[in-house]
């Protein structure tokens, strides 16, 4: 019998099995199997393979499970110690049941509803052999000419993270180890979301207590929240690339927040560092990014090419390498695979894509479509309506409708806009089909009695590289609504996005405009369930929508600037030639039914240090329609040493209504919801008046004061 060392777990015991080369080989993760007879499987040159849509997918009868399980028995049966490898997929919003964008679900401001979207992202990906998930992506998105704003969940860092909370317990659950969860992995770590211009990829300028404020809350939720591993963005951050970036991955992501799950780099991320010119060769760009805090290397294959002659010509310790390969064995153990390598094939045939699945789907969609502007109540429309022209470019799309990032949809699972009316309507209307070129939707729109016109952007136009700098609507779609707007027929028009446009011409030709982002594969039933009334829009917007692309970037809680934008003053903080409004607000999003707000308290008025505020507002249904509507509790620090955002969100909170039904809705702050960080330092409170803000959006509602008082 072999005894253990002291403090020695069965990780620890491997470890000693192992070889250098077998080390290193823990730390090399490949995109699919590359060597046709599987040999860095067996060597254990391979940690595990990134699942990308491979060649023979068009293939009905291709099972991932049987391809996972052949690769896994490769590995647990034939290589000299046994170890299982780790499969790794992008499930970003859904995985063969496609929810709406991630800024979409933003809209729906409801986590718990995110979190069971993620649960069944997890069941289907698992089904198939997943065992890792890069997503949450929570990157903080203000300038929506970056496309990767469709992967995130809005410009304001308290919504992000309790998204990303959200998220990260979806995923995983309560035992990672259950053969229905995946690993999350928190990307992109940190300040990925605001590059220069927009542009992906590109050097980002953030102050630390921009940084601290905005850009790394909600990375901080996620690690809270139990994330098993954080991914390392590609760019650069004031001038240190994050793959090299030692203060943020071991001063703020291990010292700091106490992260103990694994570090991974980005696609390629290890060999761009020649690239950025901070690495002279490959062997240098490993060894910085190993010695920052980078466990793993994605795909480059550097650490697998260098890192052994680096150990045995003392570059790199050994401790440090034995250090990176515990936190990939340990993953490895949470997921369960050394006593369960396996995934039962049986699962892959039921779990996919079920009716439970699709119509979770439908109610994640119907709370990511936010209702803009509604003139005339003309929205619901009549089920029983004569006759409906759904036009534009999207109005019969299936595949579109997914959006961005969507590996395992398909376009066949799609039910579209029109397929989605036609299902909704009465027998007796006609339905009047297509119209995707002007001239034909013109002429549809001629014979009826109201126009869906179904518009926005293709999805090839956000995400990853997808960088626009005129984010208005593609060209021809104001031209055909123009025409269609001559008839004088009521027009709803439908807004597909990946990320804020500037759609101010479109309001001047439409009496309801829904945005709905990309609504999934059940968009199509729902945007009819809500422009028939079946249900009543509930979403708001995670997004600032600004005006026209000169105001980007544009979002609620700027700071307070010496020469606010006031209409009067010439030298004020605004564009000569448009209002320094946005659009629409952040938080905006109209319902059927209209809500008041009264009766604000807040106690004590005047607190102290540590001690808890309670804010308490009744919130009355006015109309004669159920509706639900999200409160926002904001709040706005009066006067502080570094001048402060003009509002910060801080709680928010779903509540349905009947008609003319009120609810009264409490708020608790703590103190560390009145902080701000100090440069060099770190989150302090000062004493001072504070104005509250509870209302639909941040723009409208009822306000209160109350001061903080010194200490004494």
């Amino acid at each position: 019998m072999e005894i253990k060392e002291p403090g020695e777990t069965d990780l620890h015991k491997l470890l000693r099995q192992m070889t250098l080369e077998e080390k290193v080989g823990q730390l090399n993760l490949l995109h699919g199997a590359v060597d046709a007879d599987h040999t860095a499987i067996r060597t254990g040159a391979v940690t595990g393979y990134l699942l990308g849509p491979p060649r023979w997918e068009k293939d009905q009868a291709f099972s991932w499970a049987a391809q996972t399980n052949a690769l896994q028995r490769i590995a647990v049966e034939e290589s000299r110690l046994g170890i299982p490898l780790i499969f790794s997929r992008d499930v970003i919003h859904g995985h063969r049941t496609v929810f709406p964008i991630p800024l979409g679900q933003a809209a729906s401001f409801n986590p718990e509803l995110v979190r069971e979207c993620a649960e069944i992202a997890a069941r289907e990906a698992s089904a198939q052999g997943v065992h890792w998930n890069y997503s949450p992506m929570v990157d903080i998105g203000r300038d929506p000419r970056w496309g990767r704003v469709a992967e995130g969940y809005g410009e304001d860092p308290y919504l992000c993270s309790r998204m990303a909370e959200a998220l990260v317990r979806g995923y995983q659950g309560a035992d990672l180890s259950s053969p229905e969860r995946i690993a999350a992995c928190v990307k992109h770590f940190a300040a990925y979301g605001a590059p220069l211009g927009g542009r992906d990829y590109d050097s980002v300028e953030v102050s630390e207590r921009t940084l601290r404020e905005v850009y790394l809350p909600p990375f901080q939720a996620a690690v809270r929240a139990g994330a098993a591993s954080v991914m390392a963005a590609l760019h650069d951050l004031n001038g240190v690339p994050m793959s090299i970036n030692h203060a943020l991955l071991h001063g703020v992501l291990r010292t700091e927040w106490g992260f103990t799950g694994l570090v991974v780099s980005d696609w390629g991320a290890v060999a761009d560092l020649l690239k950025h010119r901070v690495a002279g060769d490959e062997a240098q760009a490993a060894v910085l990014a190993l010695q920052a805090g980078i466990e793993m290397d994605m795909v480059s294959g550097l650490y697998n090419k260098h890192l052994v002659e680096l150990v045995r010509d003392g570059t790199v310790s050994l401790e440090l390498i034995d250090s990176a390969v515990l936190g990939v064995l340990t993953l490895k153990k949470k997921l369960g695979l050394f006593e369960h390598p396996y995934v039962d094939p049986e699962r892959e045939k039921t779990q996919l894509l079920t009716p439970a699945n699709r119509e979770h789907a439908r109610r994640m969609a119907q709370q990511s479509c936010v209702l803009l502007q509604n003139k005339n109540s003309l929205l619901p429309l009549a089920r029983d309506i004569r006759s409906v022209a759904v036009v534009g470019p999207f109005a019969e799309s299936k595949a579109e409708l997914l959006g961005t990032w969507t590996l395992d949809g398909q376009a066949e699972d799609v039910t579209s806009i029109i397929e989605g009316i036609r299902e909704t309507v009465s027998q007796q209307t006609r339905v009047i089909g297509g119209g995707m070129h002007p001239e034909s939707a013109v002429a549809m729109a001629q014979e009826a009695d109201a126009v869906i016109a179904v518009l926005g952007e293709h999805p090839t136009r956000s995400g990853e590289a997808a960088t626009f700098s005129n984010i208005g609507l593609p060209p021809g779609q104001l031209e055909m609504l123009s025409q269609i707007a001559q008839f004088e027929i009521p027009v709803v028009c439908v807004v597909l996005a990946g990320r804020a446009l500037a759609i101010e011409p479109l309001r001047r030709f439409a009496d309801a405009v829904l945005y709905c982002f990309h609504p999934g594969i059940e968009g199509g039933r729902a945007l009819a369930d809500i422009i028939f009334g079946t249900v009543s829009p509930s979403a708001k917007l995670p997004v600032t929508l600004p005006r026209a692309p000169g105001q980007i970037p544009i979002y609620y809680s700027q700071r307070s600037t010496g020469r606010p934008p006031e209409r009067t003053a010439r030298y004020t903080t605004k564009a000569i030639d448009i209002p320094s409004t946005p659009l629409y607000p952040f938080g905006w999003g109209l319902s059927y039914a209209q809500f008041s707000y009264s009766n604000l308290r807040i106690s004590p008025e005047l607190a102290t240090d540590g001690q808890s505020i309670i804010v308490l507002a009744t919130i009355t249904n006015t109309s004669p329609s159920p509706g639900t509507e999200t409160v926002q509790l904001y709040i706005r620090d009066e006067v502080r040493s570094t001048a402060p955002p003009q509002w910060e969100l801080k709680r928010f909170l779903r509540i349905e209504l009947a008609a003319g039904a009120s609810s009264e809705v409490a708020f608790e702050l703590a103190s560390a919801d009145l902080g701000f960080w100090q440069h060099g330092s770190s989150w302090r409170t000062e004493p001072g008046l504070f104005t509250l803000r509870v209302g639909p959006d941040s723009q409208g509602g009822i306000t209160g004061q109350f001061k903080l008082l010194e200490q004494n």
